[in-house]
């Protein structure tokens, strides 16, 4: 499908719908694979409910987390000499969000007379169309073909447009994945893309503990908040009956995996009653839920990581204490 028709900022704003290439597990599939099952978890992506969007807002703001505010820095900084090194006529963003940070990139292209198409891919068609309808009338140049989609369903359906494409990946997200899930999305991401398309990708980097720990318990307990959040997203959905004071945050970087891991902890022996699928859960006091992972790369992982995909690094930015790191690569 060619793109030949998108949105402007005088034409109603609609969403070209993705469909997945493979099956993608719903919240009851989850639980019952995952949640039911020692060792229990549940996939991060139930955190994103509208309170929990709310709160990780409110956590990327907090004076511990460091990696939105370094990654904005490093977009800012380095935005011009991206757009100037590829040169887009579209723009596809994997996990769009509210497009904040990919402003950086449509000023560069707005300061070198860029004009270009931004696809953004999100799961919630609200955000999609909230942000894509401010993004028209900040920037009345842009394209817009917002696409309601969800990527871990697969990449292989994602419209043709003609001219070059810049691929973005931003938040560290791939931080989510284990590391053998993270090297076949990136390859996946690789075959979604042209030969001469590049892909600008943010990546968390292992650094000193205490920092680590601060950005995942920060003082005002609202990363703590987050996490607690999913089992009142559990008991609305599911008819389950979580209580929240039953259970502790925690997050520690385990060093042998390079990573962080968040849980649940459960403060006491208690059942729980997940009433839509008939089952109940045994907590022992101590047992836990992993929530969670943050991978954390080397400046080498993150180029071992590209590179096992085939992608060839143009090139590698990093902030002055090498927190946090942007890396631009081509196919």
């Amino acid at each position: 499908m060619q793109i030949s028709n998108y949105h402007t900022q005088q034409e109603e704003i609609a969403c070209t719908t993705i469909m997945p290439t493979r099956m993608i597990p719903d919240m009851v599939d989850d639980v019952r694979q995952s949640l039911l099952k020692t060792p229990r978890s549940l996939s991060p992506k139930y955190f994103y409910d509208e309170r929990g969007s709310e709160l990780f807002d409110q956590i990327c703001s907090t004076p511990e987390y460091y990696p939105t505010r370094t990654e904005n820095r490093l977009l800012s900084k380095y935005a011009i000499d991206i757009i100037r090194k590829t040169r887009p006529d579209q723009i596809l963003e994997l996990g769009s969000g509210y497009s904040t940070k990919t402003r950086r990139l449509f000023d560069a292209c707005e300061a070198m007379s860029q004009t270009c198409i931004y696809a953004p891919l999100d799961v919630c068609e609200e955000v999609l169309i909230e942000s894509a309808q401010k993004l028209s009338e900040e920037y009345e140049w842009l394209g817009l073909n917002p696409l309601l989609g969800d990527y871990h369903g697969g990449l292989g359906n994602l419209p043709a447009s003609n001219g070059s494409h810049l691929f973005v990946f931003l938040g560290s997200t791939i931080g989510n994945f284990e590391r053998a899930e993270a090297i076949n999305f990136i390859k996946e991401v690789y075959k979604a893309m042209r030969y001469g398309d590049h892909l600008l990708i943010g990546v968390d980097r292992v650094k000193q503990d205490n920092i680590l720990h601060a950005a995942y318990n920060d003082a005002q307990g609202i990363t703590a908040e987050f996490n607690l959040n999913v089992l009142h997203v559990l008991n609305r959905e599911l008819k389950a009956n979580f209580n929240t004071e039953e259970f502790t945050h925690s997050a520690i970087f385990n060093k042998n995996k390079e990573r962080i891991e968040m849980r649940l902890i459960s403060n006491t022996d208690q059942n729980v009653q997940i009433n839509d699928l008939r089952e109940s859960i045994q907590f022992d006091c101590g047992e836990d839920i992993l929530t969670e992972i943050s991978q954390k790369y080397t400046y080498t992982g993150i180029e071992k990581l590209l590179t096992e995909a085939d992608f060839s690094i143009t090139d590698h930015y990093q902030d002055e204490d090498a927190y946090f790191s942007l890396v631009l690569a081509s196919k």
